[in-house]
């Protein structure tokens, strides 16, 4: 027997609850659903009661008001413990459901406290110690995904003809190249200056300065070969994003028209998907955006459609609607810099929701929840001690059913001593990760 499309029915038919909904019931669940604002069009089929009135024979979650509601408003938030996940937004005791999971939901993903006033970190980005999640201590667990399977349980119970989708769980390992040479691909100036400070701090690196731009050796920095190699091994699918615009004193990258650089890009691109780092101040100027968008294309003689913001620098709504306007599809920098964990509460992709605009957009958000400079020069760890806390992210992704994203930086996987032990973390994730 054909199952009926889960009506919701609400006294508004609003852009937020569409949206949410969708992630939730089409996008985790695999439902098929629809909205009704008139009582005499539900008919048959499984109902969600998303109002304040009571309706028999329907799934009752009593609704706040954020949805409803347009722009911003300050939001009174208190964190209760239900079977064992946070939850918030809670409803009363006459509810099928103990709290607004659709509210709930739209607040984290659409990341609604980072449109609030915050405390900005030195870089302007925002803190993870402002975020609800840190602050209750909830990072680390992907509560949306959680939530829905919860949701789940408790709708075929309601409604036993209802059947869900087996979400499948995936990895992606992704490489932001912000420095791809120690010493190739910097400009007859800047290799003087290395030398001069070589010389003159008694380093032993002049040598080796010499024998990279005679030819003779290979760029400390350049470790592809070991990459792209543990790659092929495990079959993992991959992502690396280089930058292209200017130096200054956060962007230390070649300049886009050397030839080295352009050859490694494209060699790369020859085995992976290939996407943008923009500059840090591209984050916020969409002008210096477009530019290294048609820049990068150039090099790759194909358009560019997916980013991540250098220092992830990410100020809502204007980075996303900024890419959006500039064609790129996939956006890759969810994340905190200081924190492992779940920016959004989410273990999967979802779409861009501009709160400002109350607008969706075609823009694809891939979260993700883990990057080796978190662990090594924010967190202080160890070798196994970042094992750990990996392993226990991708068990998190793995019940979920998510998409487990890790950032790495060729600079923290060289064949050095110092390095050796990051090596050894990163062919651990590369394992720990297989379906």
């Amino acid at each position: 027997m054909e199952v009926k499309p889960v009506k919701i029915f609400t006294l508004h038919d609003v852009p937020r609850l569409r949206y949410i909904a969708d992630l939730i019931l089409n996008g985790i669940l695999g439902l098929s659903w629809e909205i009704v604002t008139d009582k005499r069009k539900i008919g048959k089929s499984p109902l969600i009661n998303y109002s304040e009135e009571h309706i028999t024979g329907s799934f009752w979650i009593v609704p706040v008001t954020l949805l409803f509601e347009a722009g911003l408003k300050e939001q009174a938030i208190s964190v209760d413990s239900w079977k064992g996940l946070p939850v918030f937004f809670k409803s009363g005791e006459d509810a099928d459901f103990p709290f607004d999971v659709f509210a709930a939901s739209f607040y984290l993903v659409a990341r609604y406290e980072e449109y609030t006033d915050y405390e900005t970190d030195e870089y302007g980005r925002y803190k993870s110690s402002g975020s609800l999640a840190f602050r209750n201590n909830f990072l680390k667990i992907p509560v949306v995904d959680l939530w829905a399977k919860e949701l789940a349980k408790s709708l075929v119970k309601r409604f036993p003809a209802l059947t869900f989708k087996r979400s499948e769980y995936k990895a992606l390992t992704t490489f932001d190249i912000d420095e791809p040479f120690a010493y190739l691909g910097k400009n007859l100036l800047g290799n003087i200056g290395g030398f001069l400070h070589d010389f003159t701090s008694g380093s032993k690196k002049a040598k080796h300065r010499l024998g990279c731009l005679t030819g003779g050796e290979k760029d400390p920095y350049e470790v592809f070969d070991y990459i792209t190699q543990l790659i092929a091994r495990n079959k993992t699918a991959t992502k690396f994003f280089f930058p292209v615009g200017n130096n200054s004193d956060f962007d230390k990258n070649p300049s886009w028209k050397n030839d080295d650089y352009r050859n490694l890009i494209r060699s790369i691109a020859d085995k992976s998907d290939v996407g943008l780092h923009p500059s840090f101040k591209a984050s916020t100027e969409i002008s210096l955006l477009k530019t290294e968008i048609k820049r990068l294309a150039t090099v790759l003689n194909r358009d560019c459609i997916i980013s991540r913001f250098h220092f992830l620098k990410i100020v809502q709504p204007y980075s996303n609607r900024n890419i959006c306007n500039c064609g790129i599809t996939e956006e890759y920098s969810m994340g905190y810099s200081d924190e492992p964990g779940f920016r959004a509460g989410i273990a999967r992709p979802f779409r861009f929701y501009d709160i400002l605009a109350d607008n969706l957009t075609d823009l694809l958000i891939f979260p993700f929840q883990v990057m080796d400079i978190t662990l090594s020069e924010y967190k202080k760890l160890n070798a196994d001690e970042a094992k750990k806390l990996i392993g226990e992210l991708i068990f998190q992704t793995k019940q979920a059913g998510g998409f487990f994203v890790s950032i790495w930086h060729n600079t923290s996987l060289l064949d050095t001593d110092d390095c050796r032990r990051w090596r050894e973390v990163f062919e651990f994730t590369l394992i720990e990760q297989s379906p």
